[in-house]
């Protein structure tokens, strides 16, 4: 379950750097050689990267699945939380290329349940009381110690994990920032407690548009979860009135990877996540009082994911076409000696473009050789790694080097990033809305968040394919979590452009 990766500009150079959390030995689940340590690598700006995790200071300590990057003190630069089995770490940028661990004093390190620490598998930056200040909610797995399994066996009689139903299973844990450096365990008083489940991926979307935002939990074998914030003090848990808990069947499944956004361009925030072979991963569309519709069979995905694992995932433009499509790391569980139909351990990851009619076409095929590769894959970022516009894939997998996927599509298309600054609001803007709108008059949302997929984080700038009629945008409106709402008029296409809340236009990077 291990390999979670960070996209994000930790030195403000421009350029997006990769960092890559890792594993530990077995049973002690203690870093006990270099082949253990996280890694973070500088992006030199010309297509290679430099490991420079020692300077910085990041190797970390323990058994790390998870990372989540958002700048929690508002100074500027991003911050960097990384969760497993052991302690949580919460690592402060300190502005010169170098991290300082500060868990202790900000009071991350974990929540507790019957005397011990819990597995956390993922985590997200999310203001969700609007005050300017980045808090931290915590995805927890199940209740597991080292060397005390329950024994599984395979079909061959080999012993194997157990699946999740074999393990009780967990709250998840909601940090709020107290401002000081410090943060405090709200999960009882805001009602995230209550609830107990098997937490894996985890996304961050104002689905309906009340100005709160909301939390989106998937679930390992069990139902998953909707967190419905209600007015930033309280939530509500409302996957299974929604419909989105389970599949259309009633089953609930293997869910991993999770992504909220809008996906057909209707200005409202859907959900997709990844699940195990046979189970399909669901698409599910919002339409309106809080209730989604699944979608999977009618757009093709439900047919097309039948016979995949997937873990790791993500909504993009990759051709910058004006439709977000879809991207999914793939990799079973389990070996499989009976070789039922094709299904494998090691699988090839798979894109399905959106094609702009309600419908996907799976393009796995046409998008290179490297890309067609097996392996036991689990966990991806996206950003634009090369600043030219197109979106990049960075990507984990069980004993194997990371994969960075560069973005090589070729047409006339046009694009647009924007780096938002919050002054009232968080500094990394995480929960704006956006909305452009192109000068071919298409209109587009899309908001501002870094927890996409499973157990990583992408870049934080928000990316817009334009089409190739698109050369300027006409409008770009942004709602604030301050609620202050923003407006830029033509502005130029093909640009990163950094966007200061109260300030107008932006300027160009």
């Amino acid at each position: 379950m291990a390999g979670g990766v960070a996209l994000l500009d930790y030195d403000g150079d421009g350029y997006l750097d990769i960092y890559a959390v890792n594993g530990a030995a077995i049973p002690s689940l203690n870093k006990e050689g270099s082949e253990y340590q996280n890694r973070l690598y500088h992006n030199n700006g010309d297509g290679t990267f430099t490991d420079v995790t020692e300077k910085a200071g990041l190797g970390g300590a323990g058994y790390n699945i998870g990372v989540a990057v958002g700048d929690y003190d508002n100074d500027g630069w991003p911050d960097i939380y990384v969760v497993g089995p052991t302690a949580n770490q919460l690592f402060h940028n300190n502005g010169n290329g170098t991290f300082t661990g500060v868990t202790l004093k900000a009071g991350v390190s974990g929540g507790m349940r019957n005397g011990k620490k819990m597995w956390s598998v993922a985590a997200a930056w999310v203001d969700y009381n609007n005050d300017g200040l980045l808090d931290l909610f915590v995805s927890n797995y199940v209740d597991w110690e080292a060397n005390h399994d329950p024994v599984c066996m395979t079909a061959d009689q080999q012993r194997e994990y157990c699946d999740p139903t074999f393990y009780k299973s967990l709250p998840n844990t909601l940090y709020r920032n107290n401002g000081d450096g410090t943060f405090t365990d709200v999960s009882a008083a805001t009602g995230i407690a209550e609830h107990l489940g098997k937490g894996m991926g985890v996304a961050i979307a104002d689905f309906d548009g009340d100005g709160y935002t909301d939390i989106f939990v998937g679930n390992d074998e069990s139902p998953s979860f909707l967190f419905h914030n209600l007015d930033g003090k309280k939530f509500e848990e409302i996957a299974q009135q929604a419909g989105v808990a389970v599949s259309a069947d009633g089953k609930a499944l293997s869910a991993m990877g999770v992504d909220f956004r809008d996906v057909n361009n209707d200005g409202k925030p859907d959900i997709w996540y990844t699940a195990l072979e046979k189970e399909t991963f669901p698409l599910f569309f919002y339409q309106s009082d809080l209730l989604f519709d699944d979608v999977s069979i009618r757009t093709g995905i439900g047919w097309a994911t039948m016979k995949m694992s997937g873990w790791g995932n993500g909504i993009y433009d990759f051709d910058n076409d004006g439709w977000k499509d879809l991207f999914v790391a793939r990799g079973h569980v389990l070996a499989n000696p009976e070789k039922i139909l094709s299904w494998s351990r090691a699988q090839p990851n798979s894109i399905f473009r959106n094609v702009g009619n309600g419908k996907f076409e799976d393009v796995s095929a046409t998008a290179g050789a490297d890309f067609l590769e097996p392996r036991v894959h689990r966990c991806v970022a996206f950003g634009d790694l090369f600043n030219d516009g197109r979106i990049d894939a960075v990507v984990s997998s069980l004993e194997g080097r990371l994969q960075v996927f560069r973005n090589l599509t070729q047409n006339q298309n046009h694009w647009i990033e924007l780096k938002l600054r919050g002054t009232k609001s968080n500094r990394m803007g995480i929960g704006a809305r956006v909305k452009i709108v192109g000068g071919d008059g298409a209109v587009q949302w899309n908001h501002v968040t870094t927890s996409v997929g499973y157990a990583s984080s992408s870049d934080s700038r928000v990316h817009f394919g334009l089409g190739s009629n698109a050369a300027k945008v006409r409008e770009i409106e942004i709602l604030w979590p301050s609620g202050i709402k923003q407006t830029l008029r033509d502005v130029q296409a093909d640009h990163v452009i950094t966007i200061e809340e109260q300030t107008s236009p932006g300027r160009a990077q």
